[in-house]
């Protein structure tokens, strides 16, 4: 299996199904790097041949000019609004602000545009960090990342049931007590798959650093806060490739067995 995608516009969605809505602050650190280690650590290290298709950190006063709002929702009146914000807890408000959600029970879908590339024969980083600042009910905060043909007006970006196709959908989801994980979702032929298994992610009102990584050799990991979560080979931890067996309908059991 080969898992390559040419990916042109990295977006942030807020997907909300409850009656609460954490707040939330989004700080998109890079979309793909060379590294495994968090820009936060101070044993960082990072190798020369790192190419950042995409980082944002919000200290651009024109950083509007990049971000795109979509308006998907606007007409039904669930659209919510973005802020940008550090948030209650800080060090240097300055340097620590990300995008917010600003209203309970809305939907959020906002992006920005990133030099198109393919990752074959590279390893692949996506990191971002999320801040849970109200206790969360039921919501979903995900990078999708969209193939460069999938969408020629930013503002028609969409989610839901007719969502706009994406090659890979990254990050946590919290509803309820059952719910509680990291997504990793990967597209191939028409199809989105989801990883097999359930990846746990924070559920405090802290700042935590999520980064989804996949490599050449079609393996895979998932870091929360620097620790690896899971990692493993595509195949194993997705249904992308066809089962080596499958039933023959064409056979039966002879009448004598």
């Amino acid at each position: 299996l080969s898992y390559q995608q040419i990916n042109h516009s990295c977006w942030y969605q807020r997907r909300v199904r409850g009656s609460q809505l954490n707040r939330l602050v989004y700080q998109h650190k890079s979309a793909s790097l060379r590294m495994t280690l968090l820009v936060v650590l101070t044993t960082l290290i990072a190798l020369c041949s790192a190419h950042v298709y995409f980082k944002e950190d919000f200290s651009d006063p024109n950083w509007e000019s990049r971000w795109i709002v979509s308006d998907w929702k606007k007409d039904s009146g669930e659209s919510g609004a973005w802020a940008l914000s550090a948030g209650k807890y800080y060090t240097d408000e300055s340097k620590e602000r990300g995008l917010k959600t600003t209203q309970d029970a809305r939907f959020y879908d906002i992006s920005a545009k990133h030099e198109e590339f393919s990752n074959k024969g590279k390893d692949l980083f996506i990191q971002f960090s999320v801040k849970h600042e109200q206790t969360i009910d039921c919501g979903g905060g995900y990078i999708k990342l969209v193939p460069a043909d999938a969408l020629d007006d930013q503002k028609n970006f969409k989610g839901g049931e007719k969502e706009t196709k994406y090659n890979i959908m990254f990050g946590p989801d919290i509803c309820g007590y059952s719910t509680k994980k990291v997504h990793f979702i990967l597209h191939n032929k028409g199809t989105n798959h989801l990883i097999k298994s359930d990846i746990p992610c924070e559920t405090d009102e802290f700042t935590h650093i999520y980064t989804g990584a996949l490599y050449p050799d079609n393996t895979f990991k998932v870091f929360v806060d620097g620790e690896e979560k899971k990692s493993g080979t595509i195949p194993d931890n997705w249904d992308i490739l066809p089962p080596k067996k499958i039933n023959d309908p064409s056979q039966s059991k002879p009448a004598d067995w």
